[in-house]
This record gives C-alpha cells, sequence and structure tokens, in this order.
C-alpha cells in the first residue's frame, strides 16, 4: 500500500528564503530514490512563509530508506533553526 504526506513548514520571519533552499535540495534526490512515486515542495503564493511537501512512497520500506538518506540526515539537521512550525498529515487517495 501506497504512503501519501502532506508536510507543512512554517518558516520563520526573515528564513523564507533558507527554508525554500534547505527543502528544495530534497526534490532532485528524493525522486531518485527506489519506490518514490512523487515528491514535490510547494510554496504559497499568498503566504511566502509557508512551504507543503506533497510526497508518495511505494511502501513503508521505501519511504524507510527515505529517512536513512543522506539528504534526509542534511535536511533533518539543518532545518529547525529556520522553522517556526511544521506538522505532518498522512493522506488517503479516495476512488
Amino acid at each position: 500500500m501506497t504512503i501519501t504526506k502532506r508536510v507543512t513548514f512554517i518558516a520563520k520571519e526573515g528564513s523564507e528564503e533558507k527554508m525554500k533552499e534547505l527543502l528544495s535540495a530534497m526534490v532532485v534526490p528524493s525522486k531518485a530514490e527506489e519506490g518514490c512515486i512523487f515528491y514535490e515542495i510547494f510554496q504559497y503564493e499568498n503566504h511566502p512563509r509557508k512551504f507543503m511537501a506533497v510526497e508518495t512512497w511505494r511502501d513503508e520500506a521505501s519511504l524507510d530508506g527515505h529517512k536513512a538518506s543522506a539528504h534526509y540526515a542534511v535536511y533533518k539537521s539543518s532545518y529547525a533553526p529556520y522553522c517556526a512550525d511544521k506538522y505532518t498529515d498522512e493522506l488517503i487517495v479516495l476512488g
């Protein structure tokens, strides 16, 4: 069963560009990972401090592999000083 998540980030005031840089750096290597079906980062046009990652993985093993990757470790150790809030929603595809 596929796993789809929406991860929302709210950048600290003045940290929008740094958050954009850190999150954007995740796209290409994540898309290249085994089991990645969809991975994109969005920035809200009407709320530039708000970002959303939408990702779909083939299965739990693929998601675990993503979390064990070098680029994920860089992101995980770097984003907190620039992020005011972060939350994750697990999504179910209807239909």
